[in-house]
This record gives structure tokens, C-alpha cells and sequence, in this order.
């Protein structure tokens, strides 16, 4: 147990309170609360042992990974463990400026027999595979932005240490600002799903006109100015794979390949494609596709993706093993709707994909200036969904077993979605959870125990929710 847990109180005829434990003064928030009988502790932080974690894995044994921003990775024995083991340090390699960095792991499904884990990260190169370093993490997050390109590498543990060199798994991802890379993960078929944001400036409309010089990623139709009708650049690279200019990048797509060595997994929608990055990627017309997850039981992958002006999005590819590549739209849509700057600046790419009216519409969307639930706590305005887990343990009430669990970075609120009969997520029942403010979550995972985990970018810290109620019987 948690000497620093702060249980749930509740009456009748009142709504409660829950308090939540932070590495600094205890924060609390009034409405709404979790259901009775919950409570949220630090299960890892509070006394220095994490700086801006993004990410964890958990091993069989309990064991906690957590990625650092700046690029460490460190191992906890579990819960409470103040003395991490320094697992990896890849920070020469990585770009941990604002809106970059290592921003995920994930351990072989397998995990320790074969005994590998994975890291998603921007490095600090100019060029693909280059040398570092480039901007020495000082780049400052404006329009011009500081070209860098991303990796995913395999790591091989050896008890709480990687040894031996890394294995690049591919060098890819060009950015110019932000939205680098963001989700990681396994699925029932043993392949390995990474998602790359459309490496763009995300406070304008940007079709590759900026930089020094611009079209810094050299897209389509060439040149350093490009312009609407015919560019390609930019926010656009979201589309790259409908056309054949150029070689398909890996910005704002899902890509679907062999954990041993990054080649396109069999099968996938563009196999037969000359261009091997092409072959890869099984979605796209993604903005910012930052965590994943999939379905139990299911080759069904949510996706959670932060949108620009309007609306955010939880998208799903229905069957990760089918012939469709899913285009989601961005930028030429964003919600279920074309997205107006995009629409008046009458693009090529956009008026194509208009008027085949192939895009796939999300799950869910939530305006930024609406409340994802009436009358709830959470703040609107700003808006970034990010974490997303389906709960499979058997530790909190069955009326939970089954659901999806999702959070927004901005909004520090947590949401729970039903399942159906048929287990489906059913989003017109979606409740709020809890209102964890001042959390800042990028992530959630289920432990090996049952409960949930939050990684609290902002606390530098860990947080365990868990049901501390009546006792269950079920």
C-alpha cells in the first residue's frame, strides 16, 4: 500500500471530493469525481527520480520503464522505488526541444525471452541518419523551425542495462517544427505499429513555404516556394502516399513492420509498391497520430490525434491486417468535416481527396470550445487527447472490464467510453472519469496487477489509480 494515497470521499446527496496526490502541494478538484471507492497515489516521484517522462512500459515481473524527454530510460523495481537503474542514456542522440524528444517506448511482447525494447524519438540531426549533433536541443519552436528527422531503434536488455549497440530500425520522419512521432505499439499479429505526426508548423497553415530556405523537406512539385495549387509540402505531407512525385514520406501516417528489422510487414496495403517507405504505411491523413491502442481480441487500432483549430479525434483502422490503407483526411479535413483554411486555399491533394469523398471519418470528435461531457469540471479552450487504454484487468468493478479509458494532456481530465455487447466502445456513453488537474498526462497503461498508471509529464511522475472500495466479489 501507498503511505501518500488519498482516497475518495463521498456522501449522499454530494458529489465528493478526490484530492490528488503531486509532487508538489496536494491540488484538488471540486466536480466531477471517480465512482466511489477510487483513489489516485505517486507510485513513482516526488523525490527527483524523474525529469518530463513521456512514456512506460511494463515487463511481466512488474518491472517499470519509463523514457525521459531529454532521452534516458530507466528501470523501477516497481512501485515506490526511489533508486532507478539508468537503463539506456540516448540523450546525445535525441532533440529534446519543446515538442520533440523520446517520446515512446514499448517492450517485445515476448519480453525477456526476447529480451528487446523499443524507442521512438526525434534526433538531433539535420539530415536522415545524419550526424549529431545538429541544434543542440536549442531550437526554438517557430515557423521557420530546425529541420530534424526522426529514429526508431531496438535495444537489447541485458537484466536492468541495454547492451551492445542499438539496432536502427529506420531513420525517417523529417520535421520542421513539431509533430515528430508519437505512437508505439504491438499488435495480436506480433508486428509493430509507429506513428509519425506531419512534421509541420502547427500554428499556421503551412504547405511548405516556410523555412531557410523553404520547402526545408524538399517536397513535391520541388523548389523553395512552393505554392497552392500543385505543392505538396508541409501540413500536405499528411497526404503523401496518393501521389507518386516523389518517394512516400513517413510524416502523419501508421506504419505496420517486421520488430526486427523495420521492413514492411507482409500483407500491408502497399506491398507491391516500388517505393519501400510506401510499403509500410497502412494509414494516413493523420495530424499528430500521438498514442495507440488496440481493441482486445481485435485487429481494431484507436488512435488518438490531436487536431489544430476545431475539433479533436480518436480514429480507428478497422482491421490493421485488411487490404485499405485508411486516409483520415488532415489536413484537408479535420472532425468528420473539410477543414475551411485548407478548403480556401484550394489545393490539388485537398480538391481530389474532396471530391473522391474517401476519407475515413473519426470515432469521436470533441470541439476544443465544448465540454467532452455537460457540466463537467474540465476546462475547454485548449485541448490535446493523448493516453488511451482498454481496461482488461478484473481489480476495479466489471462495469469497467472491457472500456476505454482516454485522457487529454490539456484538459488534465480523464474519460471512461462503455463497451457494447459485442465489447465496442460506445462514445455516445462516454462519462467523465476524473478530473486530475494539475496532471498533465501523456500516456496510460495497465499494470501487470490490473490498475491504471498515468505518466505525468508535468509532476515528473507516475500516478496509480486503483480501486479501493468495497471489497469485490465478483
Amino acid at each position: 500500500m501507498f503511505s501518500r494515497r488519498v482516497a475518495l470521499v463521498s456522501a449522499v446527496g454530494a458529489l465528493g471530493l478526490m484530492t490528488i496526490v503531486t509532487a508538489g502541494p496536494v491540488a484538488s478538484t471540486p466536480n466531477p469525481v471517480p465512482p466511489p471507492g477510487f483513489a489516485i497515489s505517486v507510485a513513482i516521484g516526488g523525490h527527483g527520480e524523474l525529469t518530463l517522462p513521456t512514456a512506460m512500459a511494463f515487463a511481466p515481473d512488474g518491472r517499470m520503464f519509463v523514457a525521459e524527454r531529454a532521452g534516458l530510460i530507466k528501470v523501477f523495481s516497481g512501485s515506490g522505488d526511489t533508486t532507478p537503474t539508468t537503463f539506456a542514456d540516448l540523450r546525445t542522440e535525441v532533440n529534446s526541444s519543446p515538442g520533440h524528444g523520446l517520446l515512446n517506448i514499448t517492450l517485445d511482447p515476448q519480453f525477456p525471452t526476447r529480451p528487446y525494447v523499443y524507442a521512438l524519438y526525434s534526433r538531433d540531426s539535420t539530415t536522415r541518419g545524419g550526424p549529431v549533433p545538429g541544434w543542440n536541443d536549442t531550437c526554438a519552436n517557430t515557423t521557420d523551425g530546425c529541420v530534424t528527422w526522426s529514429r526508431l531503434v531496438r535495444l537489447t536488455a541485458t537484466g536492468d542495462v541495454a547492451t551492445g549497440k542499438p539496432r536502427v530500425l529506420l531513420d525517417d520522419w523529417c520535421n520542421q517544427n513539431g509533430h515528430s512521432i508519437g505512437t508505439l505499439v504491438f499488435g495480436p499479429d506480433q508486428a509493430l505499429y509507429v506513428g509519425g505526426g506531419d512534421g509541420a508548423t502547427p500554428s499556421t497553415a503551412d504547405y511548405g513555404q516556410f523555412g531557410t530556405p523553404g520547402n526545408p523537406c524538399g517536397d513535391p512539385p520541388g523548389g523553395t516556394a512552393l505554392t497552392p495549387p500543385t505543392t505538396e509540402g508541409g501540413v500536405l505531407r499528411a497526404q503523401d502516399v496518393t501521389t507518386d512525385a516523389d518517394p512516400a514520406g513517413l510524416d502523419g501516417t501508421i506504419i505496420r513492420i517486421y520488430p526486427n528489422n523495420g521492413a514492411p510487414f507482409a500483407g500491408n496495403p502497399f506491398i507491391t509498391s516500388p517505393d519501400v517507405d510506401k510499403q509500410r504505411i497502412i494509414a494516413y491523413g493523420l495530424r499528430n497520430p500521438f498514442r495507440s491502442v488496440f481493441r482486445p481480441g481485435t485487429s481494431q487500432l484507436f488512435i488518438s490525434d490531436p487536431g489544430w483549430d476545431t475539433y479533436d479525434e480518436i480514429d480507428r483502422i478497422r482491421n490493421v491486417r485488411d487490404s485499405v490503407a485508411e486516409n483520415f483526411g488532415w489536413p484537408c479535413y479535420e472532425g468528420a468535416s473539410p477543414q475551411p483554411t485548407w478548403q480556401s486555399l484550394d489545393t490539388d491533394l485537398c480538391n481530389s481527396l474532396y471530391a473522391a469523398g474517401t476519407a475515413v471519418k473519426p470515432t469521436f470528435t470533441y470541439a476544443k470550445a465544448a465540454k467532452i461531457v455537460p457540466n463537467e469540471s474540465c476546462p475547454v479552450g485548449s485541448s490535446a487527447p493523448t493516453g488511451i487504454a482498454f481496461y482488461q484487468g478484473t481489480n476495479y468493478p466489471s462495469s469497467f472490464r472491457g472500456g476505454l479509458f482516454f485522457t487529454d494532456y490539456s484538459r488534465k481530465c480523464i474519460w471512461f467510453v462503455p463497451p457494447n455487447a459485442s465489447g465496442a466502445p460506445v462514445f455516445a456513453n462516454r462519462q467523465t472519469f476524473a478530473n486530475i488537474a494539475p496532471a498533465a498526462v501523456t500516456d496510460i497503461k495497465v499494470g501487470p496487477q490490473g490498475d491504471l498508471y498515468l505518466v505525468d509529464i508535468g509532476g515528473g511522475q507516475i500516478l496509480h489509480l486503483e480501486y479501493v472500495g468495497v471489497p469485490l466479489h465478483e
